[in-house]
């Protein structure tokens, strides 16, 4: 039945359809499905709460971590020179009164003179990475084990004066941790009786009597004051540790300078194995490749003997490498070819098939060390992009000595398809490890096309510039 002029729906009435002659009923939708409800927007939290919780459980959530209790054990082991003094002054019965107030002082004079000593930076240190730091378990992702905290002897006076200072810290928060260690729990202890039979706490007033069930909730108190103390005192070290104890600036610069040269060496190990395994992998394919073209007996085992033998030589060098991983500090391993054996650079490239023209100096046997060795492997490199990129064409080879460096050039005719390809003159590694050699002995290297043709010209000084080590 139709309602009253001017009254709203009936309860229970749907609103009006778009849709002439229809009703929408309340909390149907137009399909019968579930209805659509406007999403609820997310509580957000207040700004700062999640950083202010976290910074307030923190202490709560160190004591559930091993780094706080080694830490405890630092604090109170650098109590133990003022606990050996006090054997001797003021005695053991005068440490809880005022005399015990020179045990802060007493045992200074001897900490410093222990901190003259090289070798006490040396145990400091590594007792407080071994205390103060936490585990390989525990630790971060990314943190340093070390944490900046050196285990070397002291080298300056500065090193000893900065030694000097954390003893004398680790003594005056080791006393402090040692005396709440001993006068908080029997507070607790004495709290705890109070609230069960009415004992008077040994506190500081006129009524040293409390009332029992303020007692027993005061009873926690002083072993949390310990905890948080406890936690404060073993961050508070694990900071001022590297500020103290950390490497000095020449320390700095040695460990840098140790990178420094590994990373050098790597690099050096990288290029030898590139070179060396590069050449012998280049003749073998060279060699395989012409037997099965050539299909003469002769011919075939001609590129055999020839692979045999750089394989040969590849597997010398390797093992010359590997020497050189399993070397000591002290130990050398065999010394690595240099430009006196070219020959057998020449007649390897020659049974590859190479049409190869030399011009070797006599005095090649007298090149001093760096220089024989890094033209070695240039030389190496340089044949060895000749059969990769050329294949078995003419190669001329100049090897000289002229105002006082060693000069060193390969020639040979660039494939028409490579011609635009390589008119840059920038190529892969190997190109890029010969102009590495060349100035790590302060040289200079050219290696491009030029008319139709790919030379790579070397000039090694042989005085001058950065002498590579010799493995």
């Amino acid at each position: 039945m139709p309602g009253r002029p001017g009254a709203g729906p009936p309860p229970g009435a749907g609103t009006a359809s778009p849709v002439r002659g229809r009703r929408r009923r309340p909390g149907r939708c137009q399909d019968g499905g579930v209805p659509h409800r406007p999403p609820s927007l997310p509580v957000r939290p207040r700004p700062g709460s999640g950083v202010l919780r976290s910074r307030l459980t923190a202490p709560v959530r160190r004591l559930g971590r091993a780094v706080t209790y080694t830490r405890w054990l630092h604090l109170l082991s650098g109590a133990v020179p003022a606990g050996l003094c006090a054997l001797v002054y003021p005695g053991a019965s005068a440490v809880q009164e005022a005399r015990g107030l020179w045990l802060l002082l007493i045992p200074v004079p001897l900490l410093v003179g222990w901190a003259m000593v090289p070798p006490a930076r040396l145990a400091e240190g590594l007792q407080a990475r071994l205390l103060l730091l936490p585990g390989e378990h525990a630790r971060r992702p990314g943190e340093d084990p070390a944490a900046g905290i050196a285990a070397a002897p002291a080298a300056s006076w500065g090193d000893r004066g900065l030694t000097a200072l954390w003893l004398v810290l680790r003594l005056e928060a080791g006393c402090a941790t040692a005396l709440l260690c001993v006068g908080l729990p029997a507070l607790t202890g004495e709290l705890i009786a109070a609230a069960a039979d009415g004992r008077p706490v040994g506190l500081p007033g006129p009524d040293p009597v409390l009332p029992r069930p303020v007692a027993g909730l005061l009873a926690p108190l002083p072993l949390l004051v310990l905890a948080l103390a406890v936690v404060g005192a073993g961050s508070l070290l694990a900071v001022v540790a590297p500020r103290l104890l950390g490497p000095s600036a020449a320390e700095r610069l040695a460990a840098l300078e140790e990178r420094t040269e590994r990373l050098l060496e790597h690099n050096r190990l990288a290029r030898e194995l590139h070179d060396s395994i590069g050449h012998a992998l280049t003749v073998a394919v060279v060699q395989a490749g012409a037997a099965r073209a050539a299909g003469s007996p002769e011919f075939t085992e001609r590129a055999l003997a020839a692979v045999e033998e750089t394989g040969r030589r590849a597997m010398e060098d390797l093992e010359r490498v590997l020497l050189l991983l399993r070397a000591g500090p002290g130990e050398r391993p065999a010394d690595r070819p240099g430009l006196a054996e070219a020959g057998r650079l020449l007649e390897s490239a020659r049974a590859a098939g190479c049409r190869l023209t030399a011009e070797l100096p006599a005095e090649l046997g007298r090149l001093p060390g760096p220089v024989s060795r890094e033209g070695y492997r240039i030389l190496q490199e340089a044949l060895t992009n000749v059969l990769r990129h050329a294949g078995p064409v003419a190669v001329e080879v100049r090897v000289g000595l002229r105002a006082g460096a060693l000069e060193l050039e390969v020639d040979n005719p660039l494939p028409a398809a490579d011609r635009t390809a390589v008119a840059s003159g920038r190529g892969g590694r190997g190109l890029r490890g010969i102009r590495e050699r060349a100035a790590l002995l302060g040289g200079e290297a050219e290696c491009g096309a030029d008319r139709g043709r790919w030379r790579v010209r070397v000039r090694l000084p042989l005085d001058g510039g950065v002498r590579a080590a010799a493995p």
